[in-house]
């Protein structure tokens, strides 16, 4: 899969890694960029098309597969976190999670899956797809382990039709997501570069950090060594 020439879709793409990717696809030649939000009139992004977009809304999803027509490129970036524990008072924002990070995903890869045949999908998966480290996070991390099974998924699907399915996982970029942490911080833009290299070079999965790495790679040790000490089982 090669970007220069292809159309391409965002979601998400009003801030953050969203806005980055779009950037990025037209800097890399893309043919037409679409950037999709709630409310495209937010999006500032010079060399795309906005389009309206509420990946769960399933009217707004088919709307907007209609207006889009054919794709080669979808980019499924559009996630929410809303420090939701599992065993909290209310199910409400682990259901948001969920309705966006995987019901919303798979929505609008349903959406635009027979547009795609030799095309490829990008989905933003998280290192918390795999572990877990407060309660704070544990909707968000329910939804993202759903959303890498439904990439997984997705990829045997559509092998038949030759649409290249790659996840990128990642830890810590400074987006509005990780505000509140006081930590180092990758821009999105050396993230979104590095997805991007990935698949044009055919990847299925994109690692964007280190500490991404590292709790990829304690998946086949004992959990309990890496839950013992999880700040140097994330960044050794």
């Amino acid at each position: 899969m090669q970007i220069n020439g292809k159309k391409a879709l965002v979601t998400g793409a009003n801030r953050g890694l969203g806005k980055a990717f779009a950037e990025a696809l037209v800097a890399r030649g893309a043919s037409t960029v679409y950037a999709s939000a709630r409310r495209p009139e937010l999006i500032d992004i010079p060399g795309v098309t906005p389009l309206r977009l509420d990946i769960t809304d399933p009217a707004s999803v088919e709307a907007a597969a209609a207006e889009v027509g054919d794709l080669d490129i979808l980019i499924n970036n559009a996630g929410i976190s809303t420090d939701a524990p599992l065993l909290g008072a209310s199910l409400e924002n682990v259901r948001r999670e969920f309705d966006t990070n995987f019901w919303g995903t798979l929505s609008v890869t349903r959406a635009f899956a027979p547009r795609l045949a030799g095309g490829a999908i990008l989905n933003v998966i998280s290192a918390l797809s795999w572990y877990v480290f407060a309660p704070a996070n544990n909707g968000y991390a329910a939804s993202k382990a759903a959303e890498w099974s439904l990439t997984n998924g997705v990829r045997l699907e559509l092998a038949e039709q030759k649409t290249q399915v790659t996840a990128l996982a990642l830890a810590i970029a400074d987006t509005d997501m990780m505000a509140a942490y006081d930590i180092p911080k990758l821009a999105p833009s050396e993230v979104v570069a590095l997805a991007l290299d990935g698949l044009e070079a055919g990847k299925l999965e994109v690692i964007g950090d280190a500490p991404t790495a590292n709790v990829k790679a304690s998946l086949a040790g004992d959990p309990a060594l890496f839950y013992a000490d999880i700040p140097a089982a994330l960044f050794g």
